[in-house]
């Protein structure tokens, strides 16, 4: 169909729509049944929808996992700290949900982080700050750019509601001049 195109634009590959200037010029080139190009539209609009649902999770998810790289690269900020004065750390860890237990660490150059899907490695504490601050840049990255897509999806859902309304209007139009025409008609005998 004329009105979505590929665009390249934005990161993901998500096809353009193209907003129809001339309604009536439009749909001469098509097969001039406004029915069946609404569904078309709308199922667009539905995938763009989807789209858009699947792009707000993943920010989410961004969104709640810069806060905690960050509060991480703090805290071995303050080991690296009470390593270099040789100073016991006091902190309180989860032990199950609202269970929180009191401990003192002893200094050390090493830490376990926690990679996800039940997998904890460790590591230097200079490795891990490394590692920390790469995964920071990329979420900010990625966060920077998944702003983006929303805003270039957003516009395609705007394009793709208008072109809608602007064709069931036309198509309103037509079938009332049609109708009047009909009625001429048969006043005229």
């Amino acid at each position: 169909m004329a009105e979505v195109t590929e665009n390249t634009e934005n990161s993901l590959g998500i096809p353009k729509a193209e907003f129809v200037e001339d309604v009536g010029k439009y749909m001469e080139l098509q097969d001039k049944d406004a029915t069946k190009l609404i569904r078309k539209l709308d199922e667009d609009h539905n995938k763009y929808r989807f789209m858009e649902m699947n792009l707000v999770q993943k920010k989410k998810k961004y969104k709640k996992q810069i806060p905690d790289i960050k509060e991480t690269l703090n805290i071995i900020s303050l080991m690296k700290l009470k390593k270099k004065n040789e100073e016991d750390m006091k902190t309180n860890f989860p032990v199950s949900d609202q269970v929180l237990m009191e401990a003192l660490v002893k200094p050390t150059d090493r830490i376990c982080l926690w990679l996800g899907a039940n997998v904890m490695l460790e590591y230097p504490i200079s490795e891990a700050e490394d590692l920390l601050s790469k995964n920071l840049q990329t979420a900010l990255k990625n966060l920077e750019q998944l702003d983006k897509d929303l805003i270039f999806l957003r516009d395609q859902i705007t394009t793709t509601e208008v072109n809608m309304a602007r064709i069931y209007n036309w198509d309103v139009k037509r079938r009332q001049a049609e109708k009047n025409t009909a009625a001429a008609a048969v006043t005229a005998d």
